[in-house]
């Protein structure tokens, strides 16, 4: 929260001796014109809505931050900022939120634990009372100084385990996890072999747990498991490796999934020069790594993606509950080409904020702090993102049973896949995958 400190302004109380009662002054007209005199200026002084000034509803700015990664390389995200900074505009041309200015103050986290402190100690000396729909790999870096201040992170891309666990963390959607055992479900209807290319981290670890979660639930065999190093600049051998073997399944039979993130386009490359060395195979891939600009960058219906079956978080981007976004884009931001509505961080960033203005607008009158955004989310705010999401609520209730990531309240993903080199959906509606995390084993 920014602004001068406040002061108190409530009324002086005047109290009367319960033994004995005042007694009525001689009023002559002297003293009826200063009583009438009196009388006006605290009628001018309480006005119309009865109360004094200062004591009516609070209407301070609101001040929040979003962070990403802007010329760092190739983890460059600036739609995230540039959205967050369109999203103000539009809501400050409507009369801000309940009547309050919304005032986003921007960061370049760097794609470094250096920058993402920074960010965070800046949130803090803002007074910022959330930190809303932003992107960072560095979470130790910046949910200390975050929490230390009691300000919430609301909506972030998801990228990092600690947002499904923290508890100012209040995600929007159910992260790489989801996507994950949801791609493992959406492929083990279409693939008899799926071959997994993926970090060789502890992180990367992880991965082939969720795949195979998801692939199980179709009664496959559990992905063949390709390791690559993290800063490659070339994947042949691991492209290679994976088309030996998932080929034998039979033309289309056989998937290969690329869950290398920033590197994935890396692999793409390397994936296409040797890919007519092997009977057809189909590639899988989860959104962020793979949209429809990947799609288009990579040559469209006649690319490697076309045939690609995609998990995402929300509906494909020229579903018309897109609309509103489109809509403020195009009067607040149409000449800034940072911001693809295609874009998975730029879509969470528009649910974040959504998030946000629906706690600001519950929290009435009051002065917003970051106390009270949080008391409003803990405390049962049921969101309607315009079935961008499921409706979404932090209470204890609306947490999901999985153990290795308790903050979660969203695990519904849709199946997407490539058409004429359209990323269309390839079923309606969502899919829930809760049970299919709930069911994972324990590390």
């Amino acid at each position: 929260m920014t602004g001068s400190p406040r002061t108190s302004t409530r009324p002086a109380r005047f109290l009367t001796s319960r033994f004995s009662r005042p007694r009525a002054p001689r009023v002559g007209a002297l003293g009826a014109l200063r009583r009438t005199t009196a009388l006006t200026a605290l009628t001018a002084l309480v006005g119309g809505c009865g109360v004094l000034p200062g004591s009516g509803p609070d209407r301070s700015p609101v001040t929040v931050m979003t962070w990403a990664p802007e010329r760092a390389g190739g983890a460059d995200l600036p739609g995230i900022p540039a959205m967050a900074r369109a999203f103000a505009r539009w809501v400050n041309a409507e009369g801000g939120i309940g009547g309050r200015e919304l005032e986003v103050i921007t960061c370049n986290e760097r794609n470094d634990a250096a920058g993402a402190s920074e960010c965070a100690h800046r949130a803090v000396a803002e007074e910022a009372v959330a930190v809303v729909g932003s992107y960072s790999q560095h979470s130790r870096a910046f949910l200390g100084p975050l929490e230390s201040a009691g300000i919430p992170y609301i909506g972030g891309y998801g990228v990092t385990e600690d947002e499904f666990t923290r508890a100012l963390s209040y995600p929007v959607h159910g992260g790489q996890p989801a996507l994950t055992a949801g791609l493992g479900r959406q492929l083990a209807a279409h693939c008899t072999d799926v071959a997994l290319v993926r970090p060789d981290t502890s992180a990367g670890d992880e991965l082939p747990v969720l795949l195979n979660g998801g692939l199980a639930t179709g009664r496959r065999p559990a992905a063949h498991d390709v390791m690559a190093a993290e800063e490659a600049t070339e994947y042949t051998r691991q492209a290679r490796e994976a088309l030996s073997r998932v080929s034998a399944a039979g033309p289309g039979k056989g998937c290969v999934v690329s869950a290398l993130g920033d590197r994935t386009r890396t692999f793409t490359d390397s994936f296409r020069r040797v890919r007519a060395d092997y009977p057809p195979v189909r590639v899988g891939a989860v959104f962020g790594s793979v949209d429809q600009s990947a799609v288009d960058r990579t040559g469209g219906g006649s690319g490697p993606y076309e045939g690609a079956y995609v998990c995402g978080w929300y509906p494909v981007s020229s579903d018309p509950r897109w609309a509103p976004m489109r809509k403020v884009i195009g009067a607040h931001a149409f000449d800034d080409n940072r911001i693809d509505p295609a874009d998975a961080g730029v879509q969470t960033t528009w649910v974040a904020y959504t998030v946000l203005r629906e706690a600001v607008e519950a929290i009435g009158g009051a002065e917003v702090t970051a106390r009270g955004v949080r008391d409003v989310l803990d405390g049962g705010l049921r969101v309607d993102t315009g079935g961008l999401t499921p409706v979404l609520s932090w209470r204890f209730e609306d947490l999901l049973a999985v153990r290795e990531f308790p903050r979660a309240v969203n695990a519904n993903v849709t199946f997407q896949s490539v058409r004429d080199g359209r990323l269309v959906a390839a079923r309606p509606g969502f899919v829930d995958v809760s049970a299919t995390l709930e069911d994972l084993p324990a590390r």
